[in-house]
C-alpha cells in the first residue's frame, strides 16, 4: 500500500466545486439496453494483517455486496512451509472458505517467502535458494485447492514488488528478478491447474519499470500473462482513471497479449485523508464510474476490515525497520480503509456498495451534462425492475434536471438517499427510504437538488 499525495485530489475538487453551481441535466432511457454491465466485478480485497479470517463475522454482509471476486494476501504468517518437504495449510483455509461462502471466488495474491528458501531476512533478496522446492510448494498449493474445489482461478505473484515492505510484503524486485520469479511461479500454477488465470505485478505504481519488463518477456518468450495488476491511493478519481489508461496504452504495444486488467488495491488518500464523512461514500461510485468508463475489468477495493496488527507476526519475515512500518501504520495511524472499523462497526462507504449491487442485469443508457454528476441505470431481468443509482463528487449544492425516458409500463418507484453524517448504523437510517410513488408508463422529468458527495438511488417495479 503506497498512499499517494492529496494535491491533485485538491486540484481535481477545486474544478468540480467551480462549475457545481450548473444545473446537472441526466437522462436515462428505459427503452435501449446496451448489455450487461458487470458492477459485481468491481469488487473487494482484504489486507495482509494477519492469519485470523479478520471479517468472519461479516460474512452475510459481505455476500450481500455481490463481489466476484476477493483479494488475499497469501502472506508468510500463513506458515506454509514449516519444515522442508512438510506443508501446511490448514491455517490458510479458513481465510479461503470465508471467502467462499460469499459466493465470491478467492484471488490468490502470493507474497510469501518461506525461511527455509529463504534464511537472509533481506527484502531485495528476492529469489528462493532452491526454485525446485519453491515451484513443488507452489505445485501443492495450487492442486490443494484446485483438490478441495476452492473454484480459485485467478494467481496473482506479488504484491507491491517495486517498494517491498513499505507496501506491506517482504519483496523489493528489480525488473530482472521479477521476470525470472514470475515465470517460474507461473509455470508451477499452470502445472497444477492449466486452467488457471496467472499474472501481476500487483504494482504500488503503475509506471514501475517492472510492468514493461514482464509484458516484454510474455511477449518474447510466451510467458502466460492473462492480467495485470496494480494500486493507487488517490482522492482524486480522475488520477485512478489516468492509471487505468496509462496500462491500456501500454498494452497496445503488446496486441498479441491481450491480458485483463485489473486495479486491485484503491481508496482515497490514507495518509491525508477526507475528513468529511460524506466524501468517501461518494468517491467509491464516482471512482468506480471511471473504472467502468475507462473499460477496467476488475477492480478490488482496499479494504473489507482494519485490523489491528501484531509486530511479532511480521518479525520472523520483515527487517526490524519494516516490521516496526507495519505496526505503526496499523496501530498508530488514522485508518479509513475497512467498510468495517478495528471494532467491526460499518462505515457508510458499505451503503454505496450495497446500492451499487443492486445493479444487476443490462446497463442502460444514462448520460449526464455535468462533469461532477454521474450515475449507472440498469434493467434487472430476474428482479423484474429498473435500478439507479446518481451522484454529485463536488463540494456544492447541483441541480439536477433527471429525465426518466420510455417507462416500459406504469411503475412503482422508491427513493433512497445515502445519509452518511448520520450516527446510526441502522440500514434504513443510512439509506433513507422516500415512501413509493407510482410513474405512469412514458417519460417523466423530475427537478432535485443534489448536496455536496451525495448519493441517491431510485427502484422502479
Amino acid at each position: 500500500m503506497k498512499p499517494n499525495s492529496i494535491l491533485t485530489a485538491a486540484a481535481c475538487l477545486f474544478a468540480l466545486a467551480a462549475t457545481a453551481q450548473d444545473t446537472a441535466r441526466v437522462e436515462v432511457i428505459f427503452t435501449n439496453r446496451l448489455g450487461p454491465l458487470n458492477i459485481s466485478q468491481m469488487a473487494l480485497g482484504q489486507g495482509g494483517l494477519s492469519d485470523d479470517p479478520m471479517w468472519d463475522s461479516r460474512v452475510a454482509e459481505v455476500r450481500a455486496l455481490r463481489p466476484r471476486v476477493i483479494r488475499l494476501f497469501v502472506q508468510e504468517y500463513f506458515d506454509l512451509l514449516p519444515k522442508r518437504g512438510r506443508f501446511h495449510f490448514d491455517t490458510l483455509d479458513r481465510s479461503v472458505d470465508n471467502i467462499l461462502k460469499t459466493g465470491a471466488e478467492p484471488l490468490m495474491c502470493l507474497c510469501f517467502k518461506p525461511r527455509i528458501l529463504f534464511p537472509e531476512i533481506n527484502q531485495d533478496v528476492v529469489e528462493p535458494t532452491d526454485y525446485t522446492q519453491w515451484e513443488n510448494l507452489i505445485f501443492r498449493l495450487v492442486r490443494h485447492y484446485q483438490q478441495r474445489g476452492a473454484r480459485i482461478r485467478y494467481w496473482e505473484v506479488g504484491n507491491e514488488p517495486d517498494i517491498g515492505e513499505d507496501g506491506g510484503c517482504p519483496y523489493r524486485f528489480k525488473p530482472d528478478s521479477y521476470v525470472r520469479y514470475y515465470q517460474r511461479t507461473a509455470a508451477a500454477i499452470l502445472r497444477a491447474d492449466p486452467q488457471a488465470r496467472v499474472g501481476g505485478p500487483a504494482l504500488a505504481s503503475v509506471h514501475s519499470p517492472l510492468l514493461p519488463a514482464l509484458l516484454d518477456a510474455a511477449r518474447t518468450n510466451r510467458t502466460p500473462l492473462h492480467f495485470v495488476s496494480w494500486h493507487i491511493y488517490t482522492s482524486a478519481p480522475g488520477a485512478v482513471r489516468k492509471t487505468i489508461e496509462y496500462a491500456k496504452d501500454l498494452l497496445r504495444k503488446y496486441p498479441a497479449l491481450r491480458p485483463e486488467t485489473i486495479l486491485d488495491e484503491w481508496n482515497m488518500d490514507l495518509t491525508n485523508p477526507a475528513l468529511d464523512p460524506r466524501f468517501q461514500p461518494c468517491f467509491v461510485a464516482e471512482t468506480i464510474w471511471q473504472m467502468k468508463d475507462s473499460g477496467l475489468d476488475y477492480s478490488c477495493y482496499y479494504h473489507i476490515r482494519d485490523w489491528f496488527v501484531e509486530k511479532d507476526m511480521f518479525a520472523p519475515f520483515f527487517s526490524p525497520h519494516g516490521a516496526a512500518f507495519m505496526a505503526r501504520w496499523w496501530n498508530r495511524m488514522p485508518q479509513f480503509d475497512g467498510l468495517f472499523d478495528y471494532q467491526n462497526n460499518v462505515r457508510p462507504a458499505y451503503f454505496t456498495l450495497k446500492l451499487l449491487s443492486r445493479l444487476q442485469g443490462e446497463r442502460l443508457p444514462l448520460s449526464s451534462s455535468h462533469a461532477a454528476v454521474h450515475g449507472f441505470a440498469t434493467h434487472d431481468e430476474q428482479m423484474r425492475m429498473d435500478n439507479l443509482v446518481l451522484w454529485n463528487f463536488s463540494t456544492d449544492i447541483v441541480p439536477v434536471e433527471l429525465s426518466l425516458l420510455g417507462l416500459t409500463r406504469d411503475m412503482r418507484t422508491r427513493h433512497i438517499i445515502l445519509d452518511a453524517q448520520t450516527t446510526s448504523n441502522d440500514e434504513n437510517a443510512r439509506l433513507r427510504p422516500e415512501p413509493f410513488a407510482t410513474f405512469s408508463k412514458g417519460d417523466h422529468h423530475l427537478e432535485l437538488k443534489f448536496e455536496p458527495y451525495a448519493v441517491h438511488y431510485w427502484s422502479f417495479e
